[in-house]
């Protein structure tokens, strides 16, 4: 039980972590697109950003419990 434990852990962590990255990838874009005045590069960023607060929501809401299904 324990190891199960320590593996959402692991999984909460991952996931809160590429969520975060795809939001820094998408805010960097998003800017990308404003210097250089090009909608495409503005409108990616923005999907990216929030797509990756939504991958982070994800880890933080859903991913915590799993640890209790079998608990």
């Amino acid at each position: 039980m324990e190891f199960f434990n320590s593996a959402v852990n692991t999984l909460q962590t991952i996931v809160i972590g590429l969520g975060g990255g795809l939001c820094v990838w998408g805010g960097v874009n998003l800017l990308e697109g404003y210097g250089q005045d090009n909608p495409g590069a503005k409108s990616q960023g923005v999907k990216q950003l929030v797509a990756g607060g939504g991958v982070a929501l994800i880890g933080v809401t859903l991913i915590p419990l799993l640890s209790g299904l079998l608990g």
